[in-house]
C-alpha cells in the first residue's frame, strides 16, 4: 500500500491507542460559499482550467464506516472472503487504517452514515443497519465505532459529512417522536464529544419514496434542520443540510434553512447537466452565498477531459465520488465485479485498489496539487 511518512506516523498513533485525543485537531468552518479547515481556505491557490477552485471539498461517500446487519438472516450475505464470517470492528479499522491514505492523495472529506446506505449499492433486502435503538436512543457499539472513525479523521485534517438517517431503515424508528430523539441525542453526542470537523446531513435523500416517517421527507425535513441547528454549545454549532435524490434540483424550505446545499449527480449521463444542476440550484428562492456540494455521484470517467466531477469544479461546486461494486444482472453488470470494488458494498475494500478508485484518487491528486509518493 502506498503511504506517506505521516500516514505511517498516523497509523502508529492509531494502535498506540492516541485516537483519544483529549484536543481536537481539526474545525471547519464555511465563509460564504468556500470551506476553510483550521482557519485555511481549502485547496489554497488551486485552479482548474484558469478557475479558481480553493474553497472547495474534494470528498468520497464511505457511508458503511461502521455498518453492522443486526438481522441474523441476512447478516451471512456480508461475510468477508478470506475469513468467511461478518466482522464490524474490522470493518471500521480498516476504515481508519486507510484515512491516511486517502488524505495523502488530497481527498479532503468522507461521508458516513449513522444508518449506512444500501450495502449492495442500491436497493433494499431486509438488513438491518441503525445506530439507533426504536426509540432514539444511540446504540453504544455503533457509537464505539463512530467515534474512532471521527478520532482518525480529526487527527488527519479531514472533514466528515455525518448522515443520520436512510430510507430502508428510518423504519426501524417506532415514530416522529424517535426521529426527534436521535438527532437531539446524536447532536448532544458531538458536543460532549467537542468535534468541530463534522458537517450533518440529516438523512440521504429525503425525496425518496421509502421513508416512512413524514419528518424526513421533503416538506418537512427542514424542521430537522432547524432543530440541529439550534443545539448550540459553548458558543458552537454544526453546520446542516440534507440531500436529494439524483439530478433532484432542492426545494426552497431546504435551502432556506440550511447551511450549505448538498445535490447528487446520480442519474446524471452528461456533464453538462451537473453544471446546469449547480445554476439551477443557485437561483433557488432563498438562496444565498452557501457551499453547494455534491456528496454522491456513481459516474466516472476519470481519464476523460470531461466529466462530472470536473464539470462540478468548473461550476464552483464540491464533488464527491459514490462507487459501488457491480454485481450480475444489477445495473448492467455481465458478471460480479471482485471485492476490491465499491467503497458502498459489504464487506468493503477499504484501500485503492481497483482501476475505478485509482482514478478517482489520482484525479483528485491532480486537482490538489498534492504529489503522491508512489
Amino acid at each position: 500500500m502506498k503511504m506517506r511518512y505521516l500516514a505511517i506516523i498516523t497509523i502508529l498513533m492509531l494502535f498506540s491507542g492516541c485516537s483519544q485525543a483529549e484536543e481536537r485537531n481539526t474545525e471547519v468552518t464555511i465563509r460564504g460559499d468556500k470551506f476553510f479547515i483550521n482557519g485555511e481556505i481549502t485547496l489554497k491557490g488551486r485552479t482548474l482550467d484558469g478557475v479558481s477552485i480553493e474553497g472547495l471539498l474534494p470528498n468520497s461517500r464511505m457511508v458503511q464506516a461502521v455498518f453492522d446487519d443486526l438481522n441474523p438472516e441476512t447478516r451471512d450475505r456480508f461475510r468477508y472472503p478470506d475469513t468467511g464470517v461478518w466482522d464490524p470492528d474490522r470493518n471500521t479499522r480498516e476504515f481508519c487504517e486507510a484515512v491516511p491514505l486517502w488524505r495523502s492523495y488530497g481527498l479532503l472529506a468522507v461521508t458516513v452514515n449513522l444508518q449506512g446506505g444500501s450495502p449492495t449499492g442500491y436497493g433494499n433486502e431486509g438488513w438491518y443497519n441503525s445506530a439507533f435503538y426504536e426509540d432514539g436512543r444511540l446504540r453504544e457499539d455503533y457509537f464505539k465505532r463512530m467515534e474512532r472513525v471521527l478520532d482518525v479523521t480529526d487527527e488527519n485534517g479531514m472533514v466528515v459529512i455525518l448522515g443520520l438517517f436512510y430510507f430502508g431503515q428510518d423504519q426501524n424508528l417506532k415514530d416522529e417522536a424517535a426521529v426527534i430523539n436521535a438527532v437531539n441525542l446524536t447532536i448532544d453526542w458531538l458536543h460532549e464529544k467537542k468535534y468541530r470537523h463534522v458537517l450533518i446531513e440529516i438523512n440521504n435523500e429525503c425525496d425518496v419514496k421509502g421513508y416512512v416517517h413524514e419528518i424526513l421527507m421533503p416538506a418537512r425535513v427542514h424542521e430537522l434542520i432547524d432543530l440541529a441547528k439550534s443545539k448550540e454549545k459553548d458558543g458552537y454549532r454544526f453546520y446542516v443540510s440534507t440531500s436529494y435524490g439524483g439530478n433532484f434540483i432542492p426545494l426552497p424550505n431546504v435551502v432556506k434553512s440550511s447551511d450549505f446545499i448538498l445535490i447528487h449527480g446520480n442519474g446524471v449521463n452528461r456533464p453538462e447537466r451537473i453544471t446546469e444542476m449547480v445554476e439551477l440550484t443557485r437561483q433557488i428562492e432563498g438562496y444565498r452565498t452557501m457551499p453547494i456540494l455534491f456528496n454522491e455521484d456513481d459516474h466516472y470517467d476519470f481519464d476523460k477531459p470531461d466529466n462530472n466531477m470536473l464539470a462540478a469544479f468548473r461550476a464552483y461546486a464540491s464533488w464527491g465520488l459514490f462507487d459501488f461494486r457491480r454485481l450480475k444482472g444489477r445495473r448492467g453488470a455481465v458478471d460480479d465485479e471482485p471485492f476490491e470494488e465499491g467503497f458502498q458494498s459489504v464487506p468493503v475494500d477499504w484501500g485503492v485498489n481497483s482501476d475505478r478508485k485509482k482514478g478517482f484518487f489520482e484525479l483528485v491528486e491532480e486537482i490538489s496539487g498534492i504529489e503522491v509518493k508512489k
